[in-house]
């Protein structure tokens, strides 16, 4: 079982940090902060709460001397060349996708900046130190289900986006995540999401033969 804990310094020869980020936090990030205000008062009044902070997640991979950052984000959100692209989506639905304004992409960037990193709360928080399990879980990156964000095309009960991939790569790869949460009684939308899917995936992968009939 990993050990879950907070600490700014890797230590041994492997490091797998979450970061939590406030929604929308940084310069020019205002139309996200807004929706994302608006999102949460109308799913609050529906659920008969008081509203929460919103959050976005993003990894940290160190093995050895190599550094990987992991993340979703809009295509459009870095001008940078080289950022590790491995995976698009659409945002939104399948036909908006077609453009480049609504379509999402998944980083496995080495040597990668996680944006507005300073506005990181409770960051980074320590999920393990087990070079395989993170070897593992950036294996597993290129095969992220890209299923269109803000939608739930699954049928996990839960919009798809930012944190369901890294709630998906933590629960595909064996990490031990059912402690995790958001600072402050905050909220992570999506997170269920991911970890449903990947439970949905090894149980159809680990399901037994269905075995025929005697003659």
């Amino acid at each position: 079982m990993t050990t879950v804990s907070k600490t700014s310094e890797p230590r041994g020869d492997a490091a797998l940090e979450l970061y939590w980020l406030p929604l929308g936090a940084g310069r020019g990030n205002q139309v996200v902060r807004l929706s994302g205000h608006l999102y949460e008062w109308l799913a609050a009044r529906r659920g008969g709460r008081e509203p929460q902070a919103l959050f976005h997640s993003a990894l940290r991979v160190r093995l050895g001397e190599v550094r990987y950052v992991i993340e979703m984000a809009p295509v459009w959100s870095s001008k940078i060349p080289d950022r590790g692209v491995v995976r698009e989506g659409p945002v939104g639905s399948r036909w908006l996708g077609r453009a480049r304004l609504f379509r999402y992409e998944v980083r496995r960037w080495r040597d990668g900046i996680i944006d507005d990193v300073a506005y990181a709360v409770d960051s980074p928080v320590r999920i393990s130190t087990d070079p395989e399990l993170s070897e593992r879980l950036l294996d597993q990156v290129p095969a992220f289900p890209t299923a269109t964000w803000g939608l739930d095309e699954f049928g996990t009960g839960e919009m798809w986006n930012s944190n369901s991939l890294i709630s998906w790569l933590l629960a595909s790869s064996g990490h031990d995540i059912d402690g995790i949460v958001p600072p402050h009684d905050g909220r992570a939308p999506g997170w269920q999401a991911g970890m449903v899917r990947s439970d949905m995936q090894m149980s159809a992968t680990y399901a037994p033969p269905t075995c025929g009939t005697e003659q």
